[in-house]
């Protein structure tokens, strides 16, 4: 997969168990796995097994990234900001992530999970606006499908949806995901292409690591703040000329 700008974040809708990870911390890890996600994907083609127990580690990403996309909803001092932000990355992840994976430059045939993330955000915030309910339950069928080719595609959009609308209670958060997840992705998945996929199961992994948030933001400083922007689609570049040069 792949993921988005992991906002700052001082607050959690998980209470009890043990929470050591901050925001920063959970952040850190979801580019960690994310790198090496994809680099399974480029570089790994001739070592399936190793490829997939990668790729099933890298499931985590998407989650964790969308739970933080719907903290950012919550605790930035400006939605319009913040979703222009992610629009602007999408823009300047479409031709990293493109060219990393093999597409054509068309949004039409694929392009980053930003662009999902983004409509996610779009749709969360018509979900909690005062528009009448069948407005907003249009603008999250247009948000999905204005997703479709995207990584994670509409899937990142009811996740974000669900997490926003369950805020406050992490176990209905965590049964919303489950139920996107079950019904909208592994069903698809393994449907379309069987066992051979068993690596999707990973994104159940995201639960405990999502239940030992902690709340707290970490050490702020404006690099912290930004580093995702800057990663996702450095690493992406990073991974082309890398395998361009071998």
């Amino acid at each position: 997969m792949s993921c988005p700008a992991l906002p700052n974040t001082a607050n959690s809708s998980n209470s009890g168990g043990i929470t050591i990870f901050t925001a920063n911390s959970l952040k850190a890890i979801a580019m960690a796995l994310m790198f090496l996600d994809h680099f399974a994907v480029v570089f790994l083609s001739n070592e399936p097994l190793l490829r997939n127990l990668l790729r099933f580690a890298g499931r985590i990403v998407a989650p964790v990234i969308c739970f933080f996309i719907v903290e950012g909803y919550y605790h930035t001092s400006s939605k319009r900001k913040y979703t222009l932000r992610l629009f602007a990355l999408a823009l300047v992840s479409h031709i990293p992530f493109n060219i990393t994976f093999g597409h054509s430059f068309s949004p039409f045939e694929a392009t980053s999970v930003i662009w999902a993330l983004a409509l996610g955000l779009v749709a969360l915030a018509a979900l909690k606006s005062s528009l009448n309910i069948v407005l907003r339950l249009a603008i999250l069928a247009a948000c999905c499908a204005a997703a479709y080719t995207a990584n994670w595609n509409f899937v990142a959009v009811l996740w974000i949806a669900a997490l926003g609308l369950f805020r406050g209670n992490f176990k209905r958060q965590m049964l919303a995901f489950c139920a996107v997840g079950i019904l909208f992705h592994l069903s698809i998945v393994y449907l379309r292409f069987g066992l051979a996929h068993w690596y999707q199961l990973g994104i159940f992994l995201a639960i405990p690591l999502l239940a030992m948030y902690n709340g707290k933001l970490g050490k702020k400083s404006k690099a912290r703040a930004y580093s995702f922007y800057i990663f996702y689609p450095a690493h992406l570049l990073l991974l082309y000329f890398w395998n361009s040069l071998v």
